[in-house]
């Protein structure tokens, strides 16, 4: 966070208030609304503030990107005003909780300092309040996540986790379209276009909650994901990360009187768009800048008399255009992977913060997330967690984790136990799963016959050197150069079980070639877990992402080189997809 704003609340967490109960149904009781309302006004009261039209209160309880939502509103033109205290939520002119992680650990927050005291009596006074993501959820009675769990109890209904038996994966991660309603007022200038959506867990309409809900989303079924009463408003999409119509939907919080100059292009937003994302390989060269390379099977060095490190551009800059050119995501992969010392690797650190001021979008950052030792000197231990965080404070959405996620499955398969110590179950357990990404780096081994190995062999559609017609794929760490005995199946089901939310699938033979994703792996892979896979490595021409797709269950497809290159725009990939009918984001 950066030192010229204040500290969050969740710095000041000194109360020790019984977090059993919820605020809003203590102090709100729909049932005794008149007297509760009368004694927790003497103790509580809301007075105008006499701050400027254009500060914003932001709600930060210490988890997550929130980084994002600064930026977007700065970019806004907008100044923000930290809580610090129950009395900043109270004397907020607008205020705005973008909520980020699990539902138990911020009702704790909440309880214990007071704020969900606060917040009942900010909203129970119809005063302007905008909650994104957690900060819809956790205003409903309870949740089922690690619970039940109460929560503020504003809204009847509780918040349950997806049902994958229905066919769907979950976390529900992604470009979605929504259902708006009447009165939406803040989705006005949606235009029937695509927002960005992850969590797992969701609100169902009902009965009870009808009048409040604004807007529904389909995943396997019909989910709220707005409501609005008065000037009281909440999103289960993140604005900040859905480019210019979600910054449009902050604009219209911000100022309701504004619209757009002119009507929004009307989009063809129907269900789940499938996502193409641009990956950054982001090395330092030999003369020490930070550059974007990409390799040929994981060599990145040119084939020349100096051998130096393929330089395709600046970090920043490539990010920023393929947010422009309408990339749905962009991952930033550190390939030299903080050997010593991760969290000094402040060159990384700035892409990521500087990415995130004008890219609103998804950003996933990956590359030595792993507990470890200061080389440097003073030998102090990090924890995996403390290096995600920097991350997530940073601007980082995701965070994807590569070999010491093979060495978490290994030891879980091994042992068939959870240690809950290993990063990927650390980051998950905090920030969801939704927060973690696996990187899979297998290389494709032939076999004569499925039981020459004790791994998942499948028949390949293309015959190996010497005609075999079966292979098994194996795990890679350390960029590619150590092998380890765990099959990318094997590994795909145990990361799953451990907390994973998305995987990342490479494939070393296919690096670089351009000649097409290797399908029979992403199909081995998406048909074996319930979790979003993104297929890597491989693609050279529009085509090969429709090939994909249509024959796989893969939920994103990614590339590098040919988008670093300029031999495929992002635009001519969606509009070729787009022709063979599938859906995409434009």
């Amino acid at each position: 966070m950066e030192a010229t704003v204040a500290a969050p609340f969740s710095s000041f967490v000194t109360s020790t208030q019984n977090s059993s109960s919820s605020p809003c149904s203590l102090l709100l009781s729909r049932k005794n609304l008149g007297s509760v309302n009368l004694r927790f006004k003497s103790r509580l009261s809301v007075r105008a503030s006499s701050t400027s039209d254009s500060v914003v209160t932001l709600l930060d309880y210490g988890a997550g990107n929130v980084r994002s939502i600064r930026n977007a509103l700065r970019h806004l033109g907008f100044s923000i005003k930290d809580v610090q205290t129950p009395g900043d939520i109270l004397n907020a002119d607008r205020l705005i909780f973008p909520g980020v992680g699990a539902f138990a650990p911020a009702m704790d927050v909440l309880n214990k300092t007071g704020m969900g005291e606060a917040l009942c009596t900010y909203i129970d006074n119809d005063r302007p309040f905008l909650g994104i993501c957690l900060g819809l959820q956790l205003l409903f009675d309870s949740s089922e996540e690690n619970g039940p769990v109460k929560g503020l109890g504003v809204i009847p209904g509780t918040v349950g986790r997806f049902d994958s038996s229905a066919g769907i994966r979950v976390p529900h991660i992604g470009w979605n379209a929504l259902q708006v309603g009447k009165d939406s007022e803040i989705l006005d200038d949606v235009g029937n276009r695509h927002v960005y959506f992850v969590h797992s867990y969701r609100a169902i309409p009902s009965n009870e909650n009808k009048d409040w809900v604004s807007s529904t989303c389909h995943y396997g079924e019909s989910f709220i994901s707005s409501i609005r009463r008065g000037n009281v408003h909440a999103v289960q999409f993140h604005p900040e990360k859905s480019g210019e119509v979600g910054l449009s939907v902050l604009r219209r919080f911000l100022d309701p009187k504004s619209s757009s100059k002119q009507k929004p292009e009307e989009g063809k937003a129907s269900k789940l768009a499938k996502r193409v994302i641009a990956c950054l390989d982001v090395r330092t060269n030999d003369k020490g800048d930070l550059v974007v390379t990409k390799g040929d099977q994981y060599d990145v060095r040119e084939q020349s008399n100096e051998n130096e490190v393929r330089n395709l551009g600046k970090p920043v800059d490539l990010a920023r255009q393929y947010y422009k050119d309408g990339a749905d995501e962009i991952s930033f992969l550190n390939i030299t992977g903080f050997r010593d010392f991760p969290l000094g690797d402040l060159p990384m650190i700035q892409v990521l913060r500087y990415t995130s001021e004008n890219v609103f979008v998804p950003l996933t950052v990956g590359g030595g997330i792993r507990d470890f030792t200061d080389a440097t000197g003073r030998y102090m231990y990090y924890s995996s967690l403390e290096v995600a965080a920097e991350y997530f404070r940073s601007g980082a959405d995701k965070i994807s984790i590569g070999s010491d996620a093979v060495y978490a499955a290994e030891e879980f398969r091994k042992s068939g136990a959870k240690t809950g110590k290993s990063s990927l179950e650390q980051i998950s357990r905090v920030y969801g799963n939704q927060a973690v990404v696996v990187s899979i780096d297998p290389r494709r081994v032939y076999v004569n016959d499925p039981d020459d190995v004790p791994y998942k062999v499948i028949r390949v559609t293309n015959p190996g050197p010497n005609g075999e017609e079966y292979a098994w794929y194996q795990c890679t760490v350390s960029g590619g150069r150590e092998g380890r005995p765990i099959g990318a199946y094997e590994l795909a089901k145990a990361v799953e079980e451990l907390g994973a939310g998305e995987i990342l699938l490479n494939c070393i033979d296919c690096d670089g070639q351009g000649k097409g994703f290797d399908t029979d792996l992403v199909k081995l892979i998406s048909d074996s877990v319930g979790i979003p896979v993104i297929a890597s490595s491989g693609a050279g021409t529009p085509e090969h992402f429709s090939e994909v797709f249509e024959t796989t269950n893969a939920s994103a497809a990614l590339a590098a080189g040919i988008f670093h290159r300029k031999e495929v725009p992002i635009q001519s990939v969606k509009e070729h997809l787009l022709e063979k009918s599938i859906e995409v984001r434009m």
